[in-house]
């Protein structure tokens, strides 16, 4: 029995069932639409602004200038003017790291005034809430030493820029 011997309505079945798996197999290997690659948005990053004071010092021991200079100008109205009487209520020497950007990482004391704790907390205070301080361009960061030299008015002098005691 060939195709033709067949009657109508089955030839038309077959061709129907040919047809529908034609497309069906057609469907299964069509072209896949073409994946745009679309780049990421660029991102500006803005960069740091240049620090505000920069200290061209290249050791610690000069850019302790610096620093007490940038600490008289931040508290001028708590610098002890004068000779300093010869008995103070506190003396301490500091430690105070600096960043490269001119802030402050940490700070010990290497003699503390035990006997005054509201001095000693007067001092860390002070010397933080006067960051950001001249940046160590030429070191990257440093640790600096002063002498904090505190009379009882609440007013100061630094050693580094003392102008000396009776």
């Amino acid at each position: 029995m060939t195709l033709l011997s067949q009657p109508v309505a089955l030839r038309l079945g077959a061709l129907v069932c040919a047809g529908i798996s034609l497309f069906v197999i057609g469907c299964a290997n069509a072209p896949k639409a073409p994946v745009a690659i679309v780049p990421a948005p660029q991102v500006a990053i803005p960069k740091e602004a240049p620090p505000t004071y920069v200290s061209e010092a290249p050791n610690p021991r000069e850019y302790r200038r610096d620093a007490a200079s940038h600490l008289y100008k931040k508290l001028n109205n708590r610098i002890y003017q004068g000779k300093m009487p010869p008995l103070l209520q506190a003396v301490g020497v500091l430690q105070v790291d600096i960043g490269p950007r001119g802030e402050v990482t940490e700070v010990r004391w290497m003699r503390a005034p035990d006997h005054v704790p509201a001095v000693m907390a007067e001092i860390e205070r002070a010397v933080k809430d006067a960051a950001p301080y001249p940046a160590p361009i030429k070191m990257g960061r440093v640790t600096y030493t002063d002498t904090w030299l505190w009379h009882k008015s609440g007013r100061f002098q630094l050693d580094t820029l003392s102008e000396g005691q009776l």
